[in-house]
């Protein structure tokens, strides 16, 4: 059977060869028989100058002329250029002889002027053949690129879109198990899970499948996994596309791609489709170039239509994920496409808890880890950012050749992840001095101002773009935080600049983050959360939305030149109170101050219970 394959294929390709060969030698042929009939007919060609000299002595008899091409006959045979001939041929030069008429007639040669004679296949084959080759070479292209891809050809290729289907036994094995964290978005999307089950448990009471869930939220808190758990649970197929997979060079491409999904996945409904960064595609219409005929606004009109057009569609839903829902169309929004939107935040204490014992699952961790620690030292991270910080500390681990992961490892890894890498250059005396006292100052004022955040590290090592760094930590999660809790961070941030005055007398570069942070914090309370008794209680918004970034121009009235001069003076003054509050506590603890920037200059980095062994009573007993 083998043999027989291989023989068919051999035989397929001599006959295309056959198919391209014959013309070609076809055409070879012709060619060669018209220049060898025209060597056969032509007689033997001798040089201008010998013929001028042959008709000036009056032995030519008769001459023929076609353009520049002489054909004659002589009156007798004649030696020229050591052969004897009696016919012969010649070529006019380029440039008209004025003397060679006269001289014909004068010597009575018999002129005859006939049209040149050419070739039939010539102009025919000048005109036609290059058309001929660029067809013939773009079928061949053709049959090569099916060839590659087995069926279709080069314009199949470029409509097609990549989808990627996941098969319920084979791919998706996610379960809401695998997911740590997210209940209330688990228990948003079960609803779905029992309708791609059951649907008929809903269609006997008139209920519809959703069309579309929406998935909001920051890069990296799961969007993508808790969809391929939504079709792991309900056990259906599962098509991945990115957003920007629909948009491409030529107009219609992209739509054509949306018709292409929609179909495969009707093809096998119940199914998910799972549209990730649908704000590539699906942002709002007529807010930049191109009127309404660019490749991406036809591409979301075949997406509004898909979801919810002329066609029913009750066994597939959309699934789509986004962390701008803010540039999103409207109606895309609409119940009837997008019916549920549902709101993925940065996991709280206990689901990042959750989520550090899905990720050190398979990893051997150290007696001493406390991983109830290590996601209350991690506020803010996602659960991308904590899978990320478990990798580092077993990458930690491994460095040293440990056999298991410590709580060392984790604090490493932390301290990469927020700081940087330990830079190569050693600080002179004078400057690493000057960083102990400044990140003294922030860790003091910390200490002894009972609103500020408790004391979790201290370092002068310099690290990323740091040259030292004070790390807190809230002893809960925030969701609101109070005028009182912003004016002690101001303080804190305060506490560095305040500590260089105080012992040196002036200030350093060392203090620009601490001061733009600080002038941030003082802007917002002043402008946008009515902490300010001047301004009052006005929300004030400078930042306009760019239009050719799918987003609306801000409606709000712009900021009168007074009200920004008030802003601005709001602003100053709380900064100043604050770094006045900030030199009030180093004044008093002066010399706590001075045992502070002495244990750092030693150890380089102390930890939370050496703090409080350096800085004495906690802010609360003070």
């Amino acid at each position: 059977m083998a043999d027989s394959g291989s023989k068919k294929a051999t035989d397929g390709v001599s006959f295309t060869w056959l198919r391209w060969a014959l013309p070609l030698l076809l055409v070879t042929f012709v060619l060669a028989s018209e220049a060898l009939a025209g060597r056969k007919t032509a007689p033997p060609a001798i040089d201008y100058s010998s013929f001028y000299a042959l008709v000036g002595t009056g032995k030519v008899q008769r001459i023929t002329m076609a353009g520049q091409g002489v054909q004659g006959t002589l009156k007798g045979p004649e030696q020229v250029d050591g052969r004897t001939v009696k016919d012969f041929s010649t070529t006019l030069p380029s440039q008209p002889d004025p003397s060679l008429m006269p001289l014909l007639h004068q010597q009575d040669v018999d002129v005859r002027a006939e049209a040149e004679q050419t070739s039939f296949w010539a102009p025919l084959l000048v005109t036609f053949l290059p058309w001929v080759l660029i067809i013939g070479l773009w079928i061949w292209m053709a049959r090569r690129a099916r060839t590659a891809i087995g069926v279709g050809g080069p314009l199949q290729t470029i409509l097609k879109g990549r989808n990627h289907r996941f098969e319920r036994h084979d791919h998706v094995r996610i379960r809401f198990d695998d997911v740590a964290g997210l209940t209330t978005a688990k228990r948003d999307l079960q609803e779905v899970v029992e309708f791609l089950r059951t649907p008929e448990r809903f269609q006997r009471l008139g209920g519809k499948l959703p069309r579309g869930v929406l998935l909001v939220g920051p890069p990296g808190t799961g969007k993508t996994l808790l969809a391929r758990a939504v079709a792991g649970e309900a056990e259906v197929p599962f098509f991945y596309v990115n957003g920007s997979e629909f948009i491409q060079l030529f107009v219609g491409v992209g739509a054509a791609r949306v018709r292409e999904l929609f179909d495969e996945a009707k093809a096998a409904a119940p199914a998910i489709i799972f549209i990730d960064e649908i704000d590539a595609v699906g942002r709002s219409r007529g807010a930049g170039l191109g009127g309404g005929n660019d490749e991406r606004e036809q591409t979301l009109n075949q997406l509004l239509s898909e979801m919810d057009g002329f066609t029913p569609n009750d066994h597939t839903v959309v699934i789509a994920a986004t962390n701008r829902p803010d540039v999103l169309d409207p109606a895309l929004l609409r119940p009837g496409r997008f019916d549920r939107r549902v709101i993925i935040d940065r996991p709280e204490w206990e689901a990042r808890l959750a989520i550090l014992r899905v990720h050190t699952r398979q990893k051997p961790l150290a007696p001493d880890v406390s991983l109830p620690d290590i996601a209350r030292s991690a506020p803010g991270f996602s659960g991308a950012d904590l899978a990320n910080l478990c990798n580092e500390a077993a990458l930690f681990a491994v460095r040293r050749g440990a056999d298991s992961v410590a709580q060392r490892d984790f604090s490493a890894a932390m301290d990469k992840i927020q700081l940087g890498d330990p830079r190569e250059a050693l600080l002179d005396p004078a400057e690493r001095r000057r960083v102990a006292t400044h990140e003294s100052g922030h860790a003091v004022v910390a200490h002894f101002t009972k609103e500020a955040e408790l004391l979790r590290r201290v370092s002068i090592l310099p690290r990323g773009m740091s040259l030292g760094a004070t790390q807190q930590w809230a002893a809960n999660d925030r969701h609101i935080i109070t005028e009182p809790e912003l004016a002690a961070k101001l303080h804190v941030l305060m506490g560095g600049y305040a500590a260089e005055t105080l012992v040196y007398g002036n200030v350093s570069s060392g203090s620009e983050q601490d001061l733009k942070q600080a002038t941030d914090f003082a802007f917002r309370m002043v402008a946008h959360y009515g902490m300010s008794e001047r301004v009052g209680p006005v929300f004030h918004e400078q930042r306009l939305e760019h239009p050719f970034l799918g987003q609306r121009l801000a409606t709000d009235v712009g900021l009168s030149d007074k009200t920004s001069h008030e802003i601005e003076q709001e602003a100053r003054r709380i900064l100043s109170e604050a770094l006045d509050a900030a030199r009030h506590v180093l004044d008093e603890q002066r010399a706590t101050l001075e045992r502070l920037v002495a244990a750092l200059l030693e150890h380089e980095t102390l930890e939370e219970a050496e703090l409080q062994r350096v800085l004495g009573p906690t802010k609360a007993a003070a």
